[in-house]
């Protein structure tokens, strides 16, 4: 008899055990399937790295299709308006920029405007997939010294001497804003044969913290500032050669608006460029300098802009 107990106490321990493993397993089993967790599935879960780069991409897209379609990015020395205008809300952003010289080469601002009426009746004309913005002066209070006003303008409104007209190239602070960004800054460069002012610090200018800001923020695709006056474009680089993003799109405004084109800049040292400091900051950028001092060149130059947007949008 005591062996027919022993017996049944082996097979209880035996079928407890055969329990609780088969009961452990369906629970193993139950939880990889609520929650998708084995470990062949986790290996294939999204790159978190490429879901926070969409996420990014979504939130800056967002910010674009919000913005107002004009918007003031920062305020200068004397207290006038930057403006900002928009097209478009693609996520491939054009950025063009003018009147860094303020008075002294007004007709930069003139082209901008320019551009700016064109895109007003021709938006729809834009690449699917890009925007654009145009910053017409980002030196108001050096245009205001020629045109009384820090707005649009027309030329015949324009009266000022040669003496006049180089006295506006600089901020109301009497620095040269295209020696205030952070490549190669220096408190004092050169323009031509005379020596300038680059600011106390690069960015120490609220024209240029304006730029800075707007760059960070928006992170455009590419960038165009025009200056006076040369008949040439050229790449950007900051401490080295140029990227063979920023010569194509030399090569590509070049060609369409019939100027010379150049690698490098070596009539005289720059430092504190903005073009350059695009370049640092991963933006493909340019400089295109106008024939003269007065002539926008609208129809050189739109030929030029329309081959760099759409070469963007490829």
């Amino acid at each position: 008899m005591k062996y027919v107990l022993a017996l049944i106490v082996v097979l209880m321990l035996l079928a407890g055990g055969a329990f609780y493993f088969l009961n452990d397993h369906m629970s193993f089993t139950q939880s990889t399937t609520d929650n998708g967790m084995a470990a062949d599935e986790t290996a294939q879960q999204p790159d978190a790295a490429a879901s926070s780069t969409e996420e990014v991409a979504e939130a800056e897209a967002t910010q674009r299709s919000e913005r107002p379609a004009e918007a003031v990015i920062g305020t200068s020395v004397e207290g006038r308006n930057i403006v900002a205008y928009h097209f478009g809300t693609g996520a491939k952003e054009v950025l063009f920029v003018g009147g860094i010289h303020g008075g002294y080469s007004w007709n930069t601002s003139l082209l901008a405007y320019e551009l700016i009426d064109y895109l007003k009746t021709n938006t729809s004309s834009l690449p699917e997939g890009v925007s654009v913005t145009v910053i017409p002066t980002l030196n108001p209070d050096g245009l205001y010294k020629v045109t009384n006003t820090a707005g649009s303008f027309i030329a015949s409104s324009v009266s000022a001497t040669d003496a006049e007209r180089i006295a506006a190239r600089f901020n109301a602070n009497d620095v040269d804003l295209n020696r205030n960004f952070d490549c190669e800054w220096a408190a004092t460069s050169s323009w031509r044969s005379q020596t300038v002012s680059g600011g106390s610090a690069a960015f120490s200018e609220p024209e240029a913290q304006a730029l800075q800001n707007y760059v960070n923020t928006y992170k455009p695709a590419a960038a165009v500032v025009w200056f006076a006056a040369e008949g040439k474009v050229y790449p950007s680089a900051c401490g080295g050669t140029p990227s063979q993003a920023s010569i194509s799109l030399a090569a590509t405004y070049a060609g369409a608006a019939s100027y010379g084109t150049q690698t490098e800049f070596d009539a005289y040292a720059i430092n504190g460029d903005a073009v350059n400091w695009l370049a640092k900051e991963g933006v493909p950028a340019i400089s295109v300098l106008l024939s003269n001092y007065s002539d926008p060149e609208w129809s050189k130059n739109k030929a030029g802009i329309l081959a760099v947007i759409n070469s963007v949008a490829k």
